[in-house]
């Protein structure tokens, strides 16, 4: 049976799937009845079922029918299933239920597809063998998700795992697989300034916390001008600021919150004790004092095991065409996907989502994002078709 015809056949279900949960989203570590639908969906598909113990997310695994001679090998098909605190205003029929949240990058079409694929592969178990393993993961936008997942023995054994993301920079019903870094690395800082309040009128009389740190500001972006490679990609943001008591006094202290990311692992490791001498340096020559608090999240995803870049993009021809491949930039957010990178061989790909027809042209965490939901066969198609050919009785 062919895979693309088989994910034609899900359609409906697909759609169905992926509004239920776009109206019904739910933030990380609490994605309590989005889990519970899931284990249901799969075990009437046919799939055992393992729950996470203390948390939300799960597994589900099924053995291959096909008879081979070599040895059996396990394959993880991961997606995600939390959603953001965002305010939707898409006005979509099936908008989010669930004030303050919403499914804002795309999950709600990951775990569909997931679903789908789940379908398709029972149907074709007798094409493939050894262990599938799907991995419904928590908490992926706070970067917390696939540690607990791998603590919890989700990649286990495993030869090799895929995951995939929707994205509103591609066009539907493009896919993008590609080798080398394809998402930026993710960390976070918090600097405080201390400085002396004083009457507004009398500012000689204290040290200004908010002048500081808007000298800080300034000159953090001189370690990406001018401190930094630019054949090697560096973004370093303030997202937020906090300081002051009121109008007409001298702040006496700044809270600020920022983020970095980039591709290259050397320039990551090398960034914090530029940013903590930027800091108390330029605090120093303002009378000020400044600490900073470094935080390392989510490392850079990059897709170097080629067999399994060139077994994705085969995948993706095989159902489509070498037209459905488009080649991307790599993008500047992040993706907790890496911490599979770390433990098991994986490939990581890119699915079209936007379509200027249909109007639907928003990017991922903007409040009007959704997605063109042609490309929901599409991606469950690509999940089912790269593990039959990853578990095919006759691959090595």
């Amino acid at each position: 049976m062919q895979i693309d015809r088989l994910a034609c056949d899900q359609d409906p279900y697909l759609r169905e799937m992926r509004r239920m949960l776009h109206a019904h989203p739910e933030l990380s570590w609490s994605e309590i009845e989005t889990t519970a639908a899931i284990a249901k969906e799969l075990a009437e598909a046919g799939w055992s079922v393992h729950r996470f113990p203390e948390h939300t997310g799960l597994t589900a695994t099924l053995m291959g029918k096909g008879k081979t001679k070599t040895k059996l090998k396990t394959l993880v098909l991961r997606a995600d299933i939390d959603a953001l605190p965002v305010i939707e205003k898409t006005e979509l029929p099936f908008e989010s239920r669930n004030l303050g949240i919403m499914h804002a990058c795309g999950h709600d079409a990951h775990t569909a597809m997931l679903l789908g694929a789940a379908r398709i592969l029972k149907q074709v178990q007798d094409q493939w063998a050894g262990e599938l393993r799907l991995l419904f993961q928590p908490a992926e936008e706070i970067n917390e998700g696939a540690k607990y997942c791998v603590s919890q023995g989700a990649v286990e054994g495993a030869d090799a795992i895929f995951g995939m993301h929707i994205w509103g920079d591609l066009p539907a019903p493009l896919i993008n697989v590609q080798a080398g870094p394809r998402m930026a690395s993710c960390d976070q800082f918090q600097i405080t300034v201390q400085g002396i309040s004083a009457h507004g009128g009398m500012p000689h009389q204290g040290v200004d916390a908010i002048v500081t740190a808007a000298a800080i500001i300034g000159n953090i972006q001189t370690l990406v001008s001018r401190n930094n490679d630019p054949r090697e990609p560096l973004v370093i943001t303030i997202g937020m600021i906090q300081g002051g008591q009121r109008y007409n006094i001298v702040a006496g202290s700044v809270e600020m919150v920022g983020t970095v990311r980039t591709l290259q692992q050397h320039v990551r490791l090398g960034i914090e004790e530029k940013l903590r001498r930027m800091v108390t340096q330029t605090a120093a020559a303002y009378g000020a004092t400044a600490t900073l608090t470094y935080e390392y999240m989510a490392q850079p995803i990059d897709n170097r095991h080629m067999p399994l870049v060139e077994l994705a993009q085969g995948a993706a021809m095989r159902l489509y065409g070498p037209n459905a491949l488009r080649k991307m930039l790599p993008v500047m957010a992040s993706e907790d996907f890496a911490y599979y990178q770390e433990r098991v061989p994986s490939v990581f790909a890119f699915l079209g989502a936007t379509n200027p027809n249909l109007g639907i042209t928003a990017l991922n965490h903007n409040d009007h994002f959704t997605v063109d939901e042609t490309a929901l066969q599409r991606g469950a198609a690509l999940y089912a078709q790269f593990a039959v050919d990853f578990l095919h009785p006759d691959s090595e």
